[in-house]
Formats: structure tokens, C-alpha cells, sequence
């Protein structure tokens, strides 16, 4: 049976996923925030082929499993943005393999440049690039020693 990981341990490891996913998730949304009324185009070219929708449901399912798997932590604001990130990733990879039409179809809604889910797309992708600066910053700074 193996032992229960120690505060430190849980610290350390929080601050290893922060390394990773830190710097992707701040980039990928905040290019997605700047992009977003562009992105409804590309969408439809991703819904005409099923293998699109279902290989990136199978990665992220994979993705969220991942972190869920080894960083089940809550007890720091990173630690909390890490674990709620696995989840997020395995939910939306889980609906992606099973019923991709949802995604696609509230995607292109959203990414409309008439509709005023732009902004909310534009301010959701920007409050998770500021969570992806948060994780970098935790995952990077100088350990004190």
C-alpha cells in the first residue's frame, strides 16, 4: 500500500503540473481570446471531418485522466486551478467523444462576431489566461530555500 504523500510532496508536485500547464494555458487562451472571432471559421472545417472531433476528445479525456490521476490536491489556489483543470479536461473530452455536436455547435455560437458571446468567449478565455499566469509564476519562481 503505498504511503500518503507529505505536505511538501503535494507542494512539489502542484508546483511541477504549474510548470506544464502554466505556460500552455496562458498562450493557448489567450490566443483563442485574441482569435475568437476567427475561430468559428476553422470550427467548421473541424466538424466536417467525425475523426477531428474524436481524436482531440481522446486526447483530452487521456489529458484529464492524467491529472486527475496524480494531482488530486486542494488545498492551494494553484493546487485547486490544477485539479479543477483535469476535470475540465476530462469532461470536455468525455462530451467530445460521446456527443461532439454540443461542443461544435455552442462553439460556433459563441465565436460569432455579430453575437455578443464574443465577449463573453473573449472573457472567459482571458480570466483562464490569467489563471495559466498565475500556475507560470508558481510553477517558476525561485523556491526559497
Amino acid at each position: 500500500m503505498p504511503t500518503p504523500l507529505t505536505k511538501s510532496e503535494r507542494a512539489q508536485r502542484t508546483r511541477a503540473f504549474a510548470r506544464v500547464l502554466g505556460p500552455y494555458i496562458a498562450v493557448v487562451t489567450s490566443i483563442v481570446a485574441i482569435r475568437a472571432g476567427s475561430i468559428g471559421e476553422q470550427l467548421s472545417s473541424f466538424s466536417t471531418d467525425p475523426m477531428w472531433p474524436w481524436v482531440l476528445g481522446a486526447l483530452l479525456f487521456g489529458g484529464g485522466l492524467f491529472i486527475i490521476a496524480f494531482h488530486q490536491f486542494w488545498r492551494s489556489v494553484a493546487a485547486v486551478i490544477v485539479s479543477l483543470f483535469g476535470w475540465f479536461l476530462l469532461l470536455r473530452g468525455f462530451v467530445l467523444l460521446a456527443a461532439p455536436q454540443l461542443i461544435i455547435n455552442g462553439a460556433e455560437s459563441a465565436t460569432t462576431t455579430s453575437n455578443a458571446g464574443l465577449v463573453v468567449v473573449r472573457l472567459g478565455f482571458g480570466l483562464l489566461a490569467a489563471c495559466g499566469a498565475y500556475l507560470t509564476y508558481v510553477g517558476w519562481r525561485k523556491k526559497s530555500d
